[in-house]
């Protein structure tokens, strides 16, 4: 067994920062208080304080300036999908959003897959939806459902399409856990995305749309249902 890791003081004061950025009490484009005072009222060296800061500027939550100030970066309007992963641990809601996002991608996707996907990746797609039928517990099953998804996506030929597809399945990965439900079942599961690999590898892009916007629908309502 892996020992656990142990929090040290620099994750602890990562984590408050984080969290008091995040719930607005840093509001974006404001200037923390000053070193020492701020490292007063954590309880924390100065030292400690750089580390957590130097954390939270390659994360994208703040930008420190020399001579001027350490800034808390206006994340919503100048950061990445990057930063999704942390701010679904942070609030819940996000996972709203991200699913609304996957349901209009991940139907396109479809689309675009069952237009351009050569043979070979018919048959990759093929063996891997089987993975699903035949896989083991949830999370098993869970997994080798991602991988149709990005195999779908590859078979669209753009490579941002790929890009999009794991950074929504790493913007859920913090709450994967309670997102299971649909993954239960490993008949149901491949009976449910069965529909979009036959479209696909029938070279029906609208039938593909139509199928994933079906199957994205039925398995986020099932997945929300868990999360509540």
């Amino acid at each position: 067994m892996e020992a656990l890791p142990r929090e040290t003081i620099v994750d602890v004061l990562e984590s408050r920062l984080r969290e008091d950025i995040l719930a607005g009490r840093h509001p974006g484009g404001s200037y923390l208080p000053p070193e020492r005072q701020l490292a007063d009222g954590y309880g924390v060296t100065r030292t400690t304080l750089k580390h957590a800061f130097g954390r939270l500027v390659q994360a994208g939550l703040l930008e420190t300036r020399h001579g001027v100030g350490t800034r808390v970066r206006d994340y919503i309007r100048l950061g990445g999908a990057d930063l999704l992963p942390m701010l679904v641990r942070h609030d819940a809601k996000w996972v709203h959003e991200i699913f609304e996002v996957r349901r209009s991608v991940g139907a396109l996707i479809a689309e675009r897959a069952a237009v351009r996907a050569t043979r070979a990746q018919h048959a990759e797609l093929r063996a891997l939806l089987d993975a699903v039928g035949e896989a083991g517990g949830p999370d098993e099953v869970q997994m080798a459902d991602v991988e149709v998804h990005r195999a779908l996506a590859r078979a669209t030929g753009n490579r941002v399409y790929v890009l999009l597809t794991n950074t929504l399945f790493n913007a859920y990965l913090p709450v994967r856990a309670e997102l299971r439900g649909p993954f239960t079942d490993p008949e149901a599961a491949h009976r449910r995305l069965a529909p979009v690999v036959e479209a696909v590898t029938d070279g029906d892009g609208r039938r593909a749309h139509a199928a994933a916007d079906t199957y994205l629908r039925d398995t986020e309502q099932i997945m929300l249902e868990g999360l509540a």
